[in-house]
């Protein structure tokens, strides 16, 4: 959130280049002013965005995925989460993936907010939905993906976190979500599902 007083530690642009173009993501090197005048570079990762989905079952537990993830090389569990394609709609993206992964469609969606991953070094933005109302079906995997599909309490996936079995941060920040709005602390504003009203 940007405040008017936080002049003093903005930087600013002076050249940009790209140093690796794949079909996922992008990394440039920029050369930036510092807020004294001063010259710096910074390089980062451009992504296209994703959304993560917490869906609730009826029971206090939820749905997660186990999954296979090359850059860490560990099978981890995590809330369903997919990247959005050129100018997808957010929403759209939060449907299509816990459809295509898990076979389940919701009733109802809460945009929870968004969040940035790894700000030093990235601009991904990850936009938070809470998802009801499951109804299960077919899953639609995309060729090369490979996961199970998993019921977990809340109370296990919390125990799970706090003894570092679960270390993907973006399930890690959703189980904050979850224990606030399970708690009636955080409040949604729930929608019905799109995609089914127009069946």
């Amino acid at each position: 959130m940007a405040e008017p007083n936080d002049i003093h530690l903005i930087e600013t642009l002076i050249q940009s280049e790209t140093l690796c173009e794949g079909d996922f993501l992008k990394a440039r090197r920029d050369t930036v002013r510092m807020p004294d005048g001063g010259m710096s570079t910074r390089e980062y990762i451009v992504h296209p965005g994703a959304v993560v989905v917490i869906p609730l079952l009826d029971d206090r537990h939820v749905l997660v995925e186990r999954q296979f993830r090359y850059p860490v090389g560990r099978v981890m569990t995590e809330f369903p989460a997919g990247k959005l394609d050129p100018g997808e709609d957010p929403g759209r993206c939060a449907r299509r993936e816990l459809r295509e992964e898990t076979g389940y469609t919701a009733r109802e969606w809460a945009h929870a907010g968004d969040m940035h991953l790894a700000i030093a070094y990235s601009t991904e933005i990850i936009h938070v939905f809470f998802a009801r109302g499951l109804s299960a079906g077919e899953r639609h995997l995309d060729a090369d993906e490979f996961l199970d599909v998993r019921t977990i309490s809340d109370a296990d996936l919390f125990e799970a976190c706090r003894e570092g079995a679960v270390t993907d941060a973006k399930t890690q920040t959703c189980l904050l979500w979850l224990q606030n709005v399970r708690s009636g602390r955080w409040a949604l504003d729930w929608r019905r599902n799109p995609d089914q009203d127009s069946v």
